[in-house]
């Protein structure tokens, strides 16, 4: 179990997928696998929340941070207008998680005043939603094709082209 929880921790990239068929190949079913990826984002949540807050709080002081931190936050907004703001609720604060990431769906439920407990609860929510989209559609790709490293593949390269191909479209 700790392998697959050690995949689930890898912020970026393959880790569902792979964490998925490892755990899935180990025997691990549905909702230990959905434990553990909880437990992960609720680590990350703790790492992540003294980083958010210490470049906020450093970025108040040094100009060159600020401008970054100010950067970030206008990304953040471009992102989050896609799935209805900010300030839109916690549905769209759920969808930023989804379609973008659990850290910039944290940062965009701190824009709209929610604090640490409710803020995280919004971005794990949209992230396990996204981790149970993937999971399925990584083990589903396996199953089908029978060959883990091509599935992996073809879910990360999906990963990579589908948000692209949506954003094109809409322009």
């Amino acid at each position: 179990m700790l392998s697959v929880f050690m995949l689930f921790m890898i912020p970026v990239g393959g880790g569902i997928p792979a964490g998925a068929l490892l755990a899935r190949q180990r025997g691990i079913g549905w909702p230990a696998m959905s434990l553990l990826y909880f437990v992960s984002d609720v680590v990350l949540a703790f790492l992540f929340e003294p980083i958010l807050l210490g470049l906020v709080a450093v970025g108040r002081k040094v100009p060159a941070l600020a401008r970054g931190v100010s950067a970030m936050r206008e990304a953040t907004a471009r992102n989050a207008a896609l799935y209805g703001g900010a300030g839109s609720g916690p549905v769209a604060l759920i969808l930023i998680a989804f379609g973008i990431d659990p850290m910039t769906g944290r940062a965009a439920a701190h824009a709209a005043g929610h604090g640490f407990v409710s803020g995280w609860a919004i971005a794990i929510a949209g992230d396990m939603l996204y981790f149970w989209v993937l999971a399925a559609a990584t083990l589903k790709l396996n199953a089908l094709i029978g060959d883990p490293t091509l599935a992996v593949t073809a879910v990360l390269a999906l990963m990579i082209l589908v948000p692209a191909l949506i954003k094109r479209l809409r322009k």
